[in-house]
């Protein structure tokens, strides 16, 4: 059989399930770290229940992929997961989930890796948001779902140090309130309101403008020159006020 018949034969097994997002739908990619509870607890002995060292990892993992030939306009990581809104007309790979997922789950892989100076695997999968309103949804549900697992975290934490096993501490914070939970923190030292907004609320990162001078190669005189640059975002806001500041990403 020729190569050319060959190729054409087999290739069809490789691409019979592919399925593209249509255009006119927004994307968003949810990546989420494998197995990072056993990555960061027992492997590497990140600091419980948050460590600065992890986030800033994560935050040098979303700027490379807001960096990496998609077009991302707003990036945003709380624990061990990313989430990417990709511009309205992005087009990379023709809108193929398979290859969108595949790449991001190994661009996420490889940078964080090179970070840790281990191995650290994503996985990856697309949202598809018909209209605005949803997106500005996806988002707030993950914003505040870093706030449940801030508050989560620090009282499980709170009871392990205080000689809890896993189980334990799993089993009785599973049918407690968050005024219990809170009030628990309180009456252990803790003010849950007073804990750095990055821990409950998530980081986001999105494109800015500044200026930068230099000098212009053809004339040689100095000028001023527009650049961009992702910013990274420790104090957002929440609910109705972070559904607006994504309203305006989205304009």
């Amino acid at each position: 059989m020729k190569f050319d018949d060959l190729d054409k034969k087999m290739r069809v097994y490789e691409t019979a399930q592919d399925y593209c997002i249509p255009p006119e739908i927004y994307m968003v990619a949810r990546i989420d770290g494998r197995n990072f509870t056993r990555l960061t607890k027992e492997i590497y002995k990140f600091e419980s229940p948050f460590d600065e060292r992890f986030r800033d990892y994560m935050i040098e993992t979303v700027k490379h992929l807001m960096d990496c030939g998609f077009r991302v306009i707003y990036g945003y990581t709380e624990s061990d997961e990313i989430s990417l809104l990709f511009h309205f007309d992005e087009g990379s790979f023709g809108r193929k989930t398979r290859k969108l997922n595949s790449v991001l789950a190994g661009e996420a892989s490889a940078k964080f890796s090179l970070l840790l100076g281990g191995i650290g695997c994503f996985d990856c999968r697309i949202a598809e948001l018909p209209n605005k309103r949803l997106v500005i949804d996806y988002f707030r549900w993950r914003n505040e779902d870093a706030s449940r697992n801030a508050l989560n975290a620090h009282c499980y934490w709170m009871m392990r140090k205080q000689g809890e096993t896993p189980t334990a501490a799993t089993k009785f914070l599973s049918s407690k309130s968050v005024a219990f939970k809170n009030e628990f923190l309180f009456k252990n030292g803790v003010n849950f309101n007073n804990l750095p907004n990055w821990q409950k609320r998530g980081v986001g990162l999105y494109w800015e403008e500044y200026e930068n001078n230099g000098t212009n190669i053809l004339s040689g005189e100095e000028t001023t020159f527009i650049r961009r640059r992702v910013k990274v975002d420790l104090e957002l806001p929440m609910k109705e006020k972070y559904e607006e500041f994504i309203g305006h990403i989205l304009e």
